[in-house]
């Protein structure tokens, strides 16, 4: 048989393809930056790095080996060196629009990883079709740096499918919305005042905290923080602190909590601790011009008027007082209804020669003939206490 005969007979027992065919082949090479392929034609296929992904700088040798069927598309049955050019995710676009079609038209929720993180948002791909994600679209709140999302998994549907034009657009934020949505329905379903919940510090602010409840944001006010005097709630509470609270009140979409628990109220069994008569030590911890504030306990202030620090005349308690001074005072008065406690220091001082007298030679006088309380000197000058 001649040379000629034999190469007619070879090239009728070779396949032919042509252009934007489809083929399978057989590895049987692999470089950082190509892969060979045997698909039974007359030439080797051959795909190039930027024919395989649209990922930047992968190693081919770490994805693909020997003996690995590949399925590609003819881009070039000739490149110039007598070798087929083929395409592997050119192929796998073709079955990345698909799926995106039906995603698109059924709103199928996709997972995929951001292959690139953009100024104006974020990169995906699909069965290696790009599918891009607007900042305005990556969440429901605004984000400043996007770089948090690179080589992260996102979930999204298609809000848009232009394939001839390029334009797949990506939309996370409506499935946030969504998930946030079901999750308020599903807490303020199963809520109710008085019960006990637990969530995360959101928000602080000079009047209170916000608090995730998991669906909607629930607040503490300053006053609700705790039995005690809070100055600033950021002194107490940092973003991203777990906390326990009753729901006090729930006014539409708004939830007022507390952390004032009934058993921890100070106030509790004051008729005893505090009855009038009492001998009590607190701390000064407030002045004012008519008297000093003192605390007995977390939450229990007491007033100690000016006229009952001392029997000698002082013209302002920081005469004689100074906050964070340790005191030890009678309780006079007892106001449980409007939690008011009045102190004299002077009630446990001993009484002098000349008091002693004046008390002895004292004329009786009726109850007809005594002076009513609102008529003494000290009830003028001041309330009994400060809120």
């Amino acid at each position: 048989m001649s040379e000629e005969s034999f190469e007619k007979l070879l090239e009728e027992n070779v396949k032919t393809i042509s252009n934007g065919e489809i083929v399978t082949g057989t590895v049987i090479d692999v470089k950082p930056d190509e892969i060979v392929l045997n698909i039974g034609y007359k030439a080797d296929g051959i795909i190039t790095r930027s024919e395989f992904t649209n990922e930047p700088g992968v190693d081919l040798a770490t994805v693909v080996k020997v003996d690995d069927q590949l399925t590609c598309k003819v881009i070039k049955i000739n490149d110039g060196e007598g070798q087929v050019l083929l395409s592997y995710k050119r192929l796998a676009a073709d079955r990345g629009n698909q799926v995106l079609q039906e995603a698109f038209e059924n709103q199928t929720v996709l997972k995929a990883k951001v292959t690139q993180v953009m100024s104006g948002g974020l990169s995906v791909n699909v069965e290696e079709t790009r599918v891009f994600i607007p900042a305005s679209l990556v969440s429901d709140v605004y984000e400043k740096d996007l770089s948090k999302y690179q080589d992260q998994e996102v979930e999204f549907v298609i809000t848009e499918f232009n394939p001839k034009k390029r334009r797949i657009l990506g939309n996370c934020k409506q499935l946030i919305l969504a998930k946030k949505e079901a999750l308020k329905k599903e807490l303020f379903d199963n809520i109710a005042v008085g019960m006990i919940v637990e969530g995360k510090v959101k928000n602080i602010t000079d009047f209170g905290a916000f608090v995730d409840l998991g669906g909607a944001d629930g607040l503490i006010h300053i006053s609700e923080m705790g039995w005690s005097r809070l100055e600033n709630p950021r002194k107490v509470f940092k973003v991203g602190q777990e906390v326990t609270a009753f729901i006090k009140d729930i006014n539409g979409e708004k939830i007022a909590l507390s952390m004032k628990f009934p058993e921890d109220n100070p106030w509790k069994d004051a008729e005893v601790k505090y009855a009038p008569g009492t001998i009590v030590k607190g701390k000064v911890v407030r002045m004012a011009d008519f008297g000093a504030f003192v605390e007995l306990a977390d939450g229990v202030d007491a007033l100690l008027h000016i006229s009952q620090i001392s029997k000698d005349h002082i013209a302002k308690p920081g005469d004689v007082l100074s906050v964070g001074q340790e005191i030890e005072a009678k309780i006079i008065d007892l106001n449980i209804e409007d939690k008011k406690i009045s102190l004299s220091m002077k009630a446990l001082l001993p009484e002098t020669e000349d008091e002693t007298v004046a008390s002895t030679d004292a004329e009786p006088v009726s109850a007809d003939e005594a002076p009513a309380a609102s008529e003494s000197p000290a009830a003028e000058e001041a309330p009994a206490s400060e809120e």
